[in-house]
């Protein structure tokens, strides 16, 4: 008997098991040594985008400080006992000392630095008494009793900044105001004798008479920076109805303006006196033709209030920056970080910045390389810090941690 064996079929799959030699091939001419490994993706990279999507927007931006409680008024470094005191006390804090060692500035930038400092009147802003007086009403007495009395003297200037940043009203002790025009070349001495007499007369005017002076008296004083034109343009006169006037009346005056003078003409742009029709100021007042005697209302002034009102506006926007860049969205920062970013990383004057100094790992910017000191010759943060909490552009508070907080408003 013959047994045969048959193979019955199963449903398990087999895998062949023979090579592709198009794979063998591909593996065999690639420059890498391991051409048998197994490639994987690395789990690194899903991680890093299940991570980005998880994060949310909040993250990104700056911890809210937690807010104990305002600072009304900020301290001083000493105490004040008066307005002339405080006067003073601002005067002496408004920049830093130039450094000896390691300023980053030759002597010709140190010049400058010590000659702008040096030009600049001796003006504190009302704002600035307010931010740092315990008593606001005790010191707007306090001030119009030394208005009265001929002590200080007021400054107004308007159109310079907008809603919170304009300057507003400034303060002048009269010692200061008679030491600039007594040490002043370009005025003679009956000059200087008749103005200071006319200022004392009215201590609380904030404008004179333009008929105390005559036509030279009046562009000696405004060419030395005493005097200045108080309102040298009025809304009514631009584009009035049924004006014969050509500078102030019709459409058809304006329209014909250009072409009524020879290009290249003084009357072309207007005339001698266009800057001040349109708001300017300077030398250029409206004289009588048959007096010495000038029409309008003066200003008393101060030489080289310009250079003033420039820095006090850009170090204003510069601190407020600086709270923006630091927190986006609450516009607030630890005081300590304010002042790090003011001074721009400089070397501190702590026992152990000195100590990683003199063993050469100390990597901080030099003085001289900062904006505090390029741009705003030295100026310390907290003159500035004062200026804006006055000017209603910022706020101090308390916090639980980390110190005083500024706030941007």
């Amino acid at each position: 008997m013959v047994f045969e064996s048959k193979l019955t079929k199963t449903s398990r799959v087999s895998k062949s098991q023979k090579k592709d030699p198009i794979k063998a091939l591909r593996r065999a001419s690639s420059g890498s040594p391991f051409p048998s490994a197994q490639r994987r993706k690395p789990s690194q990279t899903a991680a890093k985008s299940q991570s980005k999507q998880d994060e949310t927007p909040d993250e990104h931006e700056a911890e809210v400080l937690v807010d104990t409680g305002i600072i009304t008024s900020l301290p001083t470094e000493r105490p004040v006992s008066s307005i002339i005191d405080l006067m003073r006390y601002i005067q002496k804090r408004t920049f830093s000392e130039v450094p000896e060692r390691a300023a980053g500035m030759n002597s010709t930038r140190t010049a400058e630095v010590l000659n702008f400092r040096l030009n600049l009147p001796p003006i504190v802003s009302v704002a600035h008494i307010h931010a740092l007086s315990p008593a606001p009403t005790a010191a707007e007495r306090e001030i119009s009793e030394l208005l009265k009395t001929g002590t200080i003297r007021k400054i107004v200037i308007s159109g310079r900044g907008s809603g919170a940043a304009t300057f507003g009203e400034g303060l002048v002790l009269m010692d200061d105001w008679e030491r600039l025009v007594t040490e002043n070349d370009q005025l003679s001495a009956e000059l200087k004798s008749k103005y200071l007499e006319i200022l004392r007369s009215h201590p609380t005017a904030l404008t004179v008479s333009g008929s105390n002076f005559t036509k030279g008296e009046a562009v000696a004083l405004m060419t030395a920076g005493f005097l200045t034109a108080a309102h040298a343009t009025k809304m009514s006169d631009f584009l009035r109805p049924g004006s014969s006037s050509p500078m102030s009346g019709s459409l058809a005056s304006l329209s014909s303006a250009g072409s009524s003078a020879a290009s290249g003409s003084v009357a072309a742009v207007g005339g001698t006196g266009i800057v001040h029709s349109s708001g300017g100021g300077g030398r250029g007042l409206n004289f009588e033709d048959d007096a010495l005697a000038v029409k309008h209302n003066l200003a008393p002034s101060l030489p080289n209030i310009g250079p003033y009102l420039k820095l006090l506006v850009s170090a204003r926007q510069h601190l407020t920056s600086l709270l923006s860049k630091a927190s986006p969205r609450h516009r607030e920062a630890p005081l300590s970080l304010l002042r790090e970013r003011w001074d721009g990383g400089i070397a501190a004057e702590d026992p152990a910045s000195k100590a990683r100094a003199a063993r050469g790992e100390s990597a901080a910017v030099l003085p001289g390389r900062t904006k505090k000191w390029r741009s705003f010759w030295g100026l310390k943060l907290e003159w500035v810090l004062e200026e804006a909490v006055g000017g209603g552009l910022a706020e101090c508070f308390n916090t639980q941690s980390v110190g005083v907080g500024v706030r941007a408003l």
